[in-house]
């Protein structure tokens, strides 16, 4: 997924604020979700959610106003209920920004932890 950086992503420093990276990481989740036929709102509205249980960020290099950044994703593994996204952002001069991985827990509408389907792991893999 490509993201450019606007004023709005920086702070006072000039460079991307930390906490903005979070958004980038679900924008490129729920893209990868769509890439793989999966709706994550379909899923939610059939009662299967998911909730983000650990975030683990490396931060690398700073990204700046007007920077197009890279956003790559790939699920690391998916077992009974979790799902690990490993991701990492690059600047459009293929420096490294930051690695990322996010798990993801597998809930029902009750937010209690469910088994992904079987045919939605088949999707993701």
């Amino acid at each position: 997924m490509k993201q450019r950086i606007y004023y709005h992503h920086t702070d006072c420093g000039g460079v991307v604020y930390y906490a903005n990276y979070l958004n980038f990481l679900e924008e490129a989740r729920t893209e990868y979700f769509a890439l793989k036929d999966a709706s994550i709102k379909q899923l939610a509205d059939s009662g299967i959610m998911f909730v983000v249980s650990r975030q683990e960020i490396d931060y690398k290099f700073p990204a700046v106003y007007a920077d197009e950044l890279d956003i790559q994703t790939q699920v690391g593994g998916i077992t009974g209920v979790r799902i690990e996204f490993l991701h990492e952002i690059y600047s459009q001069n293929k420096r490294l920004i930051i690695k990322a991985k996010t798990i993801l827990v597998c809930v029902d509408k009750h937010l209690k932890p469910q088994a992904i389907p079987e045919e939605l792991r088949k999707k993701l893999v």
